[in-house]
């Protein structure tokens, strides 16, 4: 699917620019055009990566749009009313595009779930599938409910962790200004009384810093900046990236609490999956997908693998070791009661107040490391400015 920037006249004459499409290719895209009942003046394809989206729905804007799509299901619009007003109230320019042409294919015939697909990279796989299984068990209104029900709890999900972390970042901040504070500002001013005597040991070696960042200072940013692209580029490098995502699992205490965030989304998205009717190869490739680790999502290959092959997906959850056994148990209790669904919800739900608690204590941990390295800084200043002021002094006296 390629994307089309074009400018256009409608019949009233009204001019219509930068607007965009999707379309198979130029002829698609012309034929398009032709009947929405617009004459093109100008046209090109978008051929970057970044452009090549049209828009890229956040989880907010998934929680409220497949909120508004669940109510107007529920109270009888048909679905083609129900995109025609979706499109319409959309804010953004952009997702009012997406969202008008999901609505011209439906109206074309495609079904809702191809007419999303179609908007590549626009709306996220999951919801994808969930559209297809609603549409294969004619419960499009119920499945539309469980989205709504989904995104919203990812989207609160998410804002409580840009909360819980705001203090730390502030932390950090403040603690960066500090030190950079000291050793620029403050330090410089105790230099003339120091004699050469004194610029000896941790004292010269504080000075000499402080020094190199008055005079280097570019320097240091640029090393700042470039180990931040180097840190970016190799995160993108599978198996750092699959190294990185292991390393944050295993972690000391602080992996455990990571796991437990990991556990409540899966457990919730399987769920969602499982319970609408999808199957249960299909919902653990999806569920393992969206948690965005690679560890894990490498080491469900092989759980998938044994599930094809016959194997209960407890014991295969087991043996990756990543999740506790606490939730293998309760999947197991699932799988020998025949409610597997209705035992994923619960665990779901319960996980997902285990994350709550999770990033309370990853919040608590880090904080104190902040202040503890805010501490160590100011000490280190102390301890050696203090001794060489207090000898300057004994020998002015």
């Amino acid at each position: 699917m390629k994307v089309f920037v074009y400018t256009a006249t409608d019949v009233q004459g009204n001019t219509i620019k930068n607007a965009r499409m999707s379309a198979e290719d130029v002829n698609d895209f012309l034929e398009k055009i032709h009947e929405k009942g617009l004459f093109c003046s100008n046209y090109k394809e978008v051929t970057n990566k970044k452009s090549g989206t049209l828009h890229k729905f956040k989880i907010k804007e998934l929680s409220y749009n497949c909120r508004q799509l669940s109510a107007m299901l529920t109270s009888g619009l048909t679905l083609v009313r129900a995109l025609d007003i979706l499109y319409k109230e959309q804010q953004n320019d952009a997702a009012k595009q997406v969202f008008r042409d999901v609505y011209e294919e439906v109206q074309k015939g495609s079904s809702f779930s191809d007419a999303l697909r179609k908007q590549q990279g626009c709306f996220p796989d999951f919801m994808v599938s969930m559209i297809q299984a609603g549409e294969s068990s004619g419960s499009l209104d119920v499945i539309a409910k469980r989205l709504e029900e989904y995104y919203d709890k990812q989207n609160k999900l998410n804002s409580k962790i840009k909360s819980a972390m705001m203090y730390p970042i502030i932390l950090a901040i403040l603690c960066v200004a500090i030190v950079v504070g000291l050793f620029t500002f403050i330090m410089p001013t105790f230099k003339d009384m120091l004699t050469e005597k004194d610029m000896k040991g941790l004292t010269g070696a504080l000075f000499a810093f402080s020094d190199s960042i008055r005079g280097y200072w570019y320097v240091y940013i640029a090393v700042v900046l470039i180990l931040v692209f180097v840190i970016k580029y190799s995160l993108k490098i599978p198996d750092v990236r699959y190294k990185f995502d292991k390393l944050i699992c295993k972690m000391p205490k602080v992996g455990k609490l990571i796991v437990k965030v990991y556990t409540g989304r899966f457990a919730r998205t399987l769920s969602s999956l499982y319970s609408s009717g999808i199957p249960m190869v299909e919902a653990l490739q999806r569920s393992s997908s969206v948690l965005g680790n690679s560890f894990i999502e490498k080491s469900f290959v092989t759980v998938i693998d044994e599930v094809k092959q016959g194997e209960q997906l407890s014991v295969s959850i087991q043996r990756t070791g990543i999740f506790e056994s606490m939730f293998c148990s309760i999947i197991y209790v699932g799988e020998e009661s025949g409610a597997l669904d209705t035992i994923l919800e619960k665990s779901a739900s319960f996980y997902e107040d285990e994350s709550d608690e999770a990033i309370q204590r990853l919040v608590g941990i880090i904080e104190p490391v902040m202040i503890i390295i805010m501490g160590v800084a100011i000490g280190f200043v102390i301890a050696g400015i203090l001794p060489a002021l207090y000898n300057s002094m004994e020998n002015v006296a």
